[in-house]
């Protein structure tokens, strides 16, 4: 175990030595990266758009949960009732209305679960669109740096002063995309994501 341990030093200081090492003495001109870092998390956060997406979801989860609460309420308000009547109507009639109260809130429920699951798949089909949009905007920063390769910098253990192409990318994709469109970018049908005066 300390040999492999040892090991892992080493490389790691080897890496270091080539990452950090100053260019050779002949070398004239700016240095050329074959490889370039970007921090995904940093552009979908910090970009105008990204930021937009975040938003328009957090704004979304708010609306939905203040639905769900209105709904607990009023539902919990007509079991009370239901309850109630318990005492003064016949034992079939009073199965029948609640089976029907039953029913109606399993529905309720599985209507409000279906717009959790489509707030999320929204989510992520908007994530999944910006990047598809940012692409060509990195490959063009990549290749006006005559690089070939692009990692996420999560993925690089050590990297030299300059790979990093995260904010360059944030100042252009604010340029070119600003902020994704006027369309929403998330929004369910049915649900306000504008407060409501109580």
């Amino acid at each position: 175990m300390g040999t492999l341990t040892n090991g892992l030093c080493a490389a790691a200081l080897g890496l270091a030595a080539l990452a950090f090492a100053p260019p050779a003495a002949s070398q004239t001109g700016p240095v050329r990266n074959d490889v370039l870092v970007l921090n995904q998390d940093r552009l979908l956060n910090q970009t105008d758009y990204g930021a937009r997406i975040q938003q328009e979801l957090e704004a979304a989860s708010v609306a939905l949960a203040a639905e769900n609460r209105r709904i607990e309420e009023q539902l919990t308000t007509e079991e009370l009732e239901l309850t109630d009547l318990r005492q003064t109507l016949p034992a079939d009639e009073f199965r029948v209305l609640a089976d029907e109260f039953d029913t109606r809130v399993s529905a309720i429920r599985a209507a409000q679960d279906a717009k959790t699951r489509d707030l999320q798949a929204q989510a992520e089909a908007a994530r999944q669109r910006f990047f598809e949009e940012t692409v060509p905007i990195l490959l063009e920063l990549v290749e006006d740096r005559g690089a070939s390769v692009l990692m996420d910098s999560r993925t690089v253990l050590l990297s030299a002063g300059g790979v990093d192409i995260t904010e360059a990318a944030i100042d252009v994709i604010n340029e070119r995309l600003g902020r994704g469109g006027d369309e929403p970018l998330i929004a369910i049908p049915g649900l306000s994501t504008v407060p409501q005066d109580d």
